[in-house]
Parts: C-alpha cells; sequence; structure tokens
C-alpha cells in the first residue's frame, strides 16, 4: 500500500513534501495544468481522470489516495468511481461540495497576484511571511488561469448524491482554525458514511500537512495501520 497526495488550488506537489519525507514509495504528482505552462483540467472529473491514467500507465496498485482542498475532491471522485487502485480515501482540509464566494473569483479575476496573497494568508492558522510568500510564489508560477480554473472546478464539486455509493475506508483531517473548509466539513463524513473517521487537527488551518506535519504523518499512518491485514 503506498500514498498518492493530490495538491489544492493554485498549487504544486511540493505542498507535500513533509509526507514525501515520512513515507516511502509516496507519491505527489503536479497535477496538469501547474507545472508545464499548458491549460489543465477545469472540472474534478477531468482531473481525476489525468490521475486515473497516471496510476494506469505507471501500474501502480493498492493506494491510499489523499487530496487536499482540491485533490481532496479529486481523491474522493476516484473512491467513488470505484477505481480498483484505489484502496481508501484521505481529505485533508476538503469536504463533499467545495463552493467558492464569489468575492474570490471577482479577486482572482481583477487582482490576482493580491488574491493570491489573500488566499495565501488564509491557508494557514499561523499565517507566517515565510510560509505566505512560498504559497504566493506557487500561485504565481501556476498562474492566473489555471489557478481560477482550479478553484471553480471546486465551486462545481458536490459529491453529496452519491456518498452512498463510496465503498473504501475514509479519513477526513481537518485543522481546528481551517477557515476555507472548517472542521464541520469532516464531521460530516463521520456523522454520515458508515465507518468514516473525522481527525481535527489543533492549531491548524487548511494546509495541515504543512503546518502541523508530525500530527498529520501520525494521523496518516495511523489510518494505514488500521488498513493492513491483521
Amino acid at each position: 500500500m503506498r500514498f498518492v497526495f493530490l495538491h489544492g488550488s493554485g498549487c504544486t506537489g511540493d505542498v507535500f513534501a513533509a509526507q514525501l519525507a515520512a513515507f516511502q514509495n509516496a507519491l505527489a504528482p503536479t497535477l496538469p495544468g501547474h507545472a508545464d505552462g499548458r491549460e489543465g483540467p477545469d472540472t474534478v472529473a477531468a482531473f481525476a481522470d489525468a490521475v486515473d491514467a497516471e496510476l494506469r500507465e505507471r501500474e501502480i496498485a493498492e493506494v491510499v489516495v489523499c487530496g487536499n482542498s482540491l485533490g481532496g475532491a479529486i481523491a474522493l471522485e476516484l473512491a467513488l468511481r470505484n477505481v480498483a487502485a484505489v484502496r481508501a480515501v484521505v481529505l485533508i482540509g476538503s469536504g463533499v461540495r467545495l463552493r467558492v464566494a464569489p468575492a474570490i473569483f471577482e479577486r482572482l479575476e481583477s487582482d490576482f497576484p493580491a488574491a493570491a496573497r489573500e488566499l495565501a494568508a488564509m491557508f494557514f492558522a499561523r499565517p507566517s511571511p515565510e510560509l505566505v510568500d512560498a504559497s504566493v510564489a506557487t500561485m504565481l508560477r501556476v498562474g492566473q488561469t489555471q489557478t481560477t480554473r482550479d478553484f471553480r472546478a471546486c465551486d462545481a464539486f458536490d459529491a453529496s448524491e452519491r456518498i452512498a455509493d463510496l465503498r473504501v475506508p475514509l479519513l477526513a483531517l481537518t485543522g481546528d482554525r481551517d477557515v476555507l473548509t472548517p472542521p464541520k466539513f469532516a464531521q460530516w463524513f463521520a456523522d454520515r458514511v458508515p465507518g468514516a473517521q473525522a481527525r481535527i487537527l489543533a492549531d491548524a488551518g487548511h494546509f495541515a500537512m504543512i503546518e502541523r506535519p508530525e500530527e498529520t504523518n501520525a494521523a496518516l499512518r495511523a489510518f494505514e495501520e488500521r488498513l493492513l491485514p491483521r
């Protein structure tokens, strides 16, 4: 069993550096359109198609697909499709629906650099200049067009009517100070999906995997151990 980590809007696989260091054979691909200058997908379904194709091309089997924000929606989509390789799903700062405030789109389209900085500050419970600057730099590299497409993909995503079709274990992690996907987003799964777990990480924001890597990794490892045959 290996982890495949999927990043969120305006990001790259680099956000999972602490997880790649902790879990053997883990992967954190940068999604299409986020590093190569090409136009990437604009729907969660299309992103899921791309990830599924990569898993098949690499002949990767038995994965725990773990996504942050948009990446969580992609992970959930893959699980709901019953992709053979997906044995479990982990959401970090994500949800069954990911509506985006219209004001965010207005800001992204009118003043992208300012929007990137405002969003980056919202990613963290304690937004230090170093963390914010790194996130802004990544969003600027990904670019206005793809970052906006990412957020539109989130806004259109709603798997609430299909969640009963989920057939694999699910863990939902949320920082207790996540302002984009608050703890109720994780608790939703624990309340409605048989066997699903919710974990709320203390003093963490939307990017808990960066702010609280040890706690995040411990939760992932405990979940992985639960999946292993006894």
